[in-house]
């Protein structure tokens, strides 16, 4: 029997205001300290009243309008009703009949199994978008002896330490949090990466939030099921159905949907497409064997690739949602939206064509330009700088420079960037100063491994790139007739090169050239390097 995985999405995204949802505690997801930013408000103190967070409705509203989603005049909050000890409460405020957003889409391309060079590209439907409060977090400690030499730092001297306890940090209870469901669309754990990863990009591009997914900000949990495919066509290639025109849609099988199980609490995308791959071939072996898919919360142990059961879902949870007493409903204007939509930034897919179109850049290094939002930003500043300087000629296009500042920052400025481990925003090097490092290069005026030099330093100091070129001696030799001197004495000091040259070994030119390079300390004109060589070789001959 063949089946088919039927995957729907809850992204949960922490939004980047400066305050919690319903309080003026601060939303600071970098705080340390336990318990620091409360109030009696979050803190669900008797007599506390909530106020709703206008930026926080902004932000939903305009991640609903970049993905397509239509946004309802009336909407309300509502009192989700369950006991956790992260709860403080014990009820969520969030939405249920009435949510920010309703439908949209985003558009995914993902890579066929057998030949990853072609894209295929699929829309998936969404259902909702609302808004809510995150709950605190637990902090469980496991394994102590519980003796009484680990009693010091316990609190209360009368009882002695468990072995196994939880402590409970409240900083994240009522922190705003977007939550989005899709449509059971995807069939695959490479869909579900791409969503994520599409996701992720545009929530950040237009600034609803940092989306870090080690910090918790981004979370994930999969809903999937398996269900037969009736008479299926045999794959001509494996034992996987990959045809698109074998796959159907959700709504096209009258909602025969297998039963449900949900995977909680994934904290990155790879990790999600490798939950729903893990769980194809767990749910398979189960019904292959004639035995029941339990319906049940399982989660996601990454260290060891596989899901385990958490808890078992006999029927569905009765939350007994009622409108929030304490909120006034939101009656959301048409001027409001299209004030919203008029400040929606470019969206990433947008950016990239535009990259492609206008800078002459190839796919792939678009891609990577437009993954960020401040990347892309910087790109465009240097290339504004560039532009500016009017350094076109007809050997060297605008084009060309855009091309080699782009290459400069996808490779060795990335590579920096990364070790540095700081925003884009942040660093050292500023778009002026690298697009008069990457004009020094294009010009010829230093040489690439001497461009790669000063951009480490411009790394660590933050100085101007002619200071250091200065500074290092490493503007491009131009004297023809110094290169001569060098390269005269290079041939003496290497009769064995020249002669094995000379018997049409072309290797050891380069041999000569580089000893040249290592002579100059790398200033000298690699191209115009090797010409010297053959010319005064020639003469000798």
């Amino acid at each position: 029997m063949r089946y088919e995985a039927v995957i729907g999405l809850e992204i949960h995204a922490e939004l980047n205001t400066k305050t919690k949802m319903f309080c003026y505690s601060p939303n600071d997801p970098d705080e340390k300290r336990p318990n620091v930013n409360i109030c009696p408000i979050c803190m669900a103190h008797p007599g506390t009243l909530p106020a709703i967070n206008r930026e926080a409705v902004k932000k939903v509203i305009m991640t609903g309008l970049a993905l397509g989603g239509a946004i309802p005049e009336f909407s309300q909050f509502d009192r989700k009703n369950y006991f956790y000890p992260d709860l403080p409460k014990g009820y969520q405020i969030s939405q249920y009949e009435h949510p920010l957003v309703q439908g949209g889409y985003l558009e995914i391309t993902t890579h066929d199994t057998h030949n990853t060079t072609h894209e295929e590209k699929k829309k998936i439907r969404i259902r909702r978008i609302h808004l809510e409060e995150d709950t605190g977090r637990l902090i469980h400690i496991i394994g102590e002896t519980g003796e009484e030499g680990d009693n010091r730092d316990w609190p209360n001297r009368r009882f002695r330490k468990p072995e196994s306890y939880s402590l409970v940090d409240f900083n994240r209870a009522g922190v705003p949090l977007m939550e989005l469901v899709t449509e059971p669309d995807l069939r695959t754990g490479e869909e579900v990466r791409a969503f994520g990863a599409e996701l992720q990009k545009i929530i950040r591009a237009i600034g609803a939030s940092d989306a870090d997914m080690e910090k918790g900000q981004l979370r994930v949990e999969v809903n999937i099921s398996l269900r037969e495919i009736p008479n299926p066509i045999p794959d001509p290639i494996g034992d996987q159905i990959t045809n698109k025109s074998q796959t159907l849609n959700s709504n096209d099988r009258n909602g025969n949907l297998g039963t449900k199980v949900e995977i909680k609490n994934i904290n990155s995308f790879k990790f999600a497409a490798d939950a729903v791959a893990y769980e194809i071939r767990r749910q398979t072996a189960v019904l292959e064997r004639g035995e029941k898919i339990v319906q049940e919360t399982r989660g996601w142990n990454e260290r060891k690739g596989e899901s385990f059961s958490q808890r078992v879902k006999e029927e569905a949870h009765d939350y007994r949602y009622f409108p929030e007493p304490d909120l006034p409903p939101l009656k959301i204007t048409e001027e409001w939206v299209e004030e919203i939509r008029r400040e929606t930034p470019e969206l990433p897919a947008v950016k990239k064509e535009r990259f492609i179109r206008e800078y002459g850049l190839e796919q792939d290094m678009a891609e990577v330009l437009t993954r960020d939002r401040d990347l892309a930003m910087f790109f465009e500043a240097a290339t504004s700088e560039l532009a500016a300087r009017d350094t076109e000629t007809p050997e060297q296009p605008q084009l060309d420079l855009s091309r080699t500042l782009a290459a400069f920052i996808t490779g060795d400025f990335l590579r920096l960037a990364s070790a540095a481990k700081a925003p884009i925003a942040s660093l050292r090097v500023t778009p002026e100063n690298l697009a008069e490092l990457v004009l020094y290069f294009a010009e010829s005026k230093i040489s690439n491994t001497a461009a790669k030099q000063v951009l480490e330093e411009m790394f660590r100091s933050g100085d101007d790139p002619s200071d250091i070129i200065d500074r290092l001696g490493l503007w491009q030799m131009s004297s023809a007739a110094d290169m001569e001197d060098i390269a005269t004495h290079i041939i003496k000091e290497n009769p064995a090169a020249v002669a094995d040259y000379k018997a049409g070994k072309s290797v050891s030119l380069q041999f000569l050239v580089g000893k040249m390079m290592k002579e100059s300390r790398g200033t000298a004109n690699p191209k115009i390097v090797q010409e010297i060589i053959k010319k005064i070789l020639g003469e000798v001959a």
